[in-house]
């Protein structure tokens, strides 16, 4: 066997031969985090420690996957396949799955993905009539998630006055009822979220005492990658698992926690010395990945943030070009810029677009680089797009599995009860829908027994219904006899979907139809790779598959764009983050307090240490927001920054007579701070010098009028010119004399109103 122990610099090693006992390790950006929690692995099972003990968790499919590959190369497959080893989803899922009667759930229920739980939503909205402005599918699935995650049922959301008032404000007096009609037909259907694994899992062990404990003595050594993403659930339920022998390890770095958005809490990692007092902890503190100067100006950045563990990221690597700080005078402008600096890289240093990638604040800043690489003829991607899983016609045949595994899911039988076409139009199905409703009965029970309840369906279509009930009883007859390959195939053949995407010739027809067959390569591949082969287990994974799981093959040499959210954990040698500017990266909502100021600026850390090689920073004077341009200033986070690891460049615009030029080439040098000239809108007037003041206390919010002249601490004077928004969500667009436009939350903004 390897000595894995030798590859190891002392810190890692000290982690990774700490046995017994709580354990923390402080992992820093490129340090190979990785690779000591796969060692740790190694080492346990060196010592006599069961694989059947041992739970790891992990955010990703991609991470448990590596690391099981990683232990399997060094002590053999049999034992690594005996590991508790996934995501908090997979893995909670399949205890699940093992005490489902303890919930009064199958053991086959179905798990809902974000578009199931969307389909659900936009259901219910149309059946109780509600406004589409106000009760917004995405926003009540947020809402929902949230609630979930902090123990808040729909029963016990009456009892939160706060809760019912914010939706009052918000003009959604029926969210309650919305809400518990999500629960019930969940539950109706045999399906749970993805909120739902996480807070039943919960449930079983607060509620069950004996199972509990017997997950405790499973579980005897517990490894969390990437503890500082974890919730407020995900921590309450690895507490109770660790509270019986207390041999925890997790590894982290509080430098990298992004995800508060999604209830993520710092604090998790930042309280584990409280939580385990005689807990052990180690540093790793050097990089492999990045060249010292993109190392120290991270860490120049980082120094800014008071709540953090405080650790001095260092590397052997060698120092590497200056980081290129590029102001440009547009949006287009810095697309264009994004664009010709690729081409000349590629072309120059003879690398591949695989090797690029541009990180961004938000999704709508891909426009101007999407049109530039275009224009470049440079392949790319957007990470984060639509996956394999989630495309319609995979959707469909997976929706025919879901059914034949779980009658009672709704979505699915929703989706295909009329694809392809039986003549079962949208009229009959929400026929059928309120009829089961009524009845208090899944869609199944109805359809497979529609003689025995009263409907108004004609006698036409309930032919037509009952021959669908009596394929998927067909299907269903085979689950525990046919293999998932042989099952699948024959649902997309006797179905007609095969024949339907087969007999499309149109170019996304054929790509469709080919879909279908990869589909099917990836069946025959699990089917002889696994010994429970079966069309349920298949779905158990496919169910829990993110889109980091699932790249093709055409995607994988291609730049890559994606938000800095997304690139967490990644690499590339050249990395552009682009749109550092103010209220941007920061964005506006980083000026309500601190903490999410150092959220924003841990961001930041995480885009900057994605660099290999080379990073290139950009920002703009202008940019093209809600139909008009507006002024922008740099970002703070650039003025943190060392100077002395930076080059600080500006790009004259397209329209100007000037060669055309890159990060590399023909810049003008330039001071990090530029001034903007201010073009002020008509009717805009200076201020007289003898002006007075006053201040705004919060009861005159609902007097702040358009044409008001302010003064703000940090832009100094200007006048309103929109105010939009209700209560304490009331916003003022104001045009500062000195900055140009910006757009302010009343309640934080701490304005004087100037009278002359």
């Amino acid at each position: 066997m390897k000595n894995y122990l030798d590859e190891l610099n002392t810190e890692q090693k000290k982690a990774v031969e700490h046995i017994n006992g709580p354990l923390m390790v402080i992992a820093g950006a490129g340090s190979g985090k990785t690779r000591v929690l796969t060692y740790r692995i190694v080492h346990l099972l060196n010592n006599k420690i069961s694989p059947f003990k041992i739970l790891a968790l992990t955010f990703t499919n991609k991470a448990a996957k590596e690391m099981k590959n990683r232990i399997e190369e060094i002590i053999g497959g049999s034992i690594a396949s005996s590991l508790w080893m996934g995501t908090f989803h997979s893995v909670f899922s399949r205890i699940l799955r093992i005490e489902s009667e303890k919930l009064n759930y199958p053991q086959n229920f179905t798990i809902y993905d974000s578009e199931d739980s969307k389909s659900l939503i936009r259901s219910i909205i149309k059946e109780l009539n509600l406004d589409k402005d106000h009760y917004k599918v995405s926003v009540i699935l947020n809402r929902i998630s949230s609630l979930k995650n902090n123990f808040i049922t729909s029963k016990t959301y009456q009892n939160h006055s706060d809760l019912i008032q914010t939706d009052k404000i918000s003009k959604r007096p029926e969210f309650e009822r919305l809400y518990r009609m999500y629960e019930q037909r969940c539950v109706k259907a045999s399906a749970m979220d993805f909120d739902d694994l996480l807070i039943n899992t919960y449930f079983l062990l607060d509620n069950f005492p004996e199972a509990l404990l017997k997950y405790q003595n499973k579980f005897q050594y517990i490894l969390i990658d990437e503890y500082q993403d974890t919730n407020h659930v995900q921590y309450l339920i690895i507490k109770k698992l660790a509270a019986l022998n207390e041999n925890i390890c997790v590894v982290g770095d509080d430098a990298q926690s992004i995800y508060s958005f999604r209830g993520a809490k710092i604090e998790n990692i930042l309280n584990f010395k409280n939580d385990y007092p005689d807990f052990k902890s180690y540093k790793l503190e050097q990089n492999y990945r990045s060249t010292s100067t993109i190392v120290e100006t991270a860490n120049s950045l980082i120094d800014f943030n008071e709540n953090q563990i405080k650790k001095t990221v260092w590397t052997e690597n060698e120092t590497g070009e200056k980081i290129i700080i590029c102001k440009c005078n547009s949006d287009n402008d810095e697309g264009r810029l994004v664009a010709n600096t690729i081409f000349e890289i590629k072309l120059r240093e003879q690398v591949f677009p695989k090797d690029f990638a541009v990180l961004y604040r938000t999704n709508a800043q891909s426009r101007s680089i999407e049109e530039a690489l275009r224009k470049r003829n440079i392949p790319y991607k957007i990470y984060g797009g639509l996956s394999f899983y989630q495309r319609k016609e995979i959707k469909d045949v997976l929706a025919y599995c879901r059914l034949t595994i779980n009658p009672n899911d709704e979505e699915a039988l929703k989706r295909i009860i009329n694809y392809p076409s039986r003549g079962i139009g949208n009229t009959t199905i929400q026929k059928l829908i309120t009829t089961s409703n009524n009845l208090s009965i899944s869609l199944w029970e109805l359809i497979n027994n529609l003689n025995t309840f009263e409907h108004t369906i004609n006698k036409g279509t309930c032919k037509k219904i009952q021959e669908f009930s009596s394929l998927i009883s067909g299907y269903i007859s085979q689950l525990k006899t046919k293999d998932a390959y042989f099952l699948t195939e024959h649902i997309a053949k006797s179905s007609g979907v095969f024949n339907d995407l087969y007999n499309d010739k149109s170019p996304e027809g054929v790509s469709r139809f080919e879909n279908i067959q990869e589909l099917l390569n990836g069946l025959k591949d699990f089917c002889e790779n696994n010994e429970e082969n079966l069309l349920a287990n298949y779905m158990q994974d496919v169910a829990l598959l993110t889109n980091q799981d699932n790249e093709t093959k055409e995607d994988y040499n291609k730049v890559t764009l994606m938000t800095v959210h997304a690139a967490k954990g990644l690499e590339f040698p050249y990395v552009f983050v682009v749109g550092l500017e103010q209220n941007l990266f920061p964005s506006l909502l980083a000026s309500d307090s601190q903490e999410n100021l150092e959220e924003e600026r841990r961001l930041f850390y995480v885009a900057i240490t994605r660099a290999e090689k080379r990073l290139f920073l950009s920002y703009t004077s202008s940019r093209f927001k809600w139909g008009n341009y507006i002024f922008c200033e740099p970002s703070q986070f650039l003025s943190e920054i060392d100077d002395k690891h930076t080059i600080t460049k500006e790009i004259a615009s397209k329209k100007d007579k000037k060669p055309k030029t890159n990060f590399n080439y023909n810049f003008r040098k330039s001071k990090p701070k530029l001034e903007n000239k201010i073009i002020p809108p008509k009717g805009f007037k200076k201020l007289n010098k003898n002006t007075q003041i006053s201040k705004i206390s919060p009861s005159d919010l609902n007097n702040i009028q358009n044409g008001m002249h302010v003064k703000h601490s940090k832009f100094g004077k200007g006048k309103i010119i929109e105010i939009s928004g209700e209560n304490f969500d009331k916003k003022a667009t104001i045009f500062f004399e000195n900055i140009g436009q910006k757009q302010l939350l009343l309640r934080f903004a701490k304005l004087e109103i100037l009278k002359n």
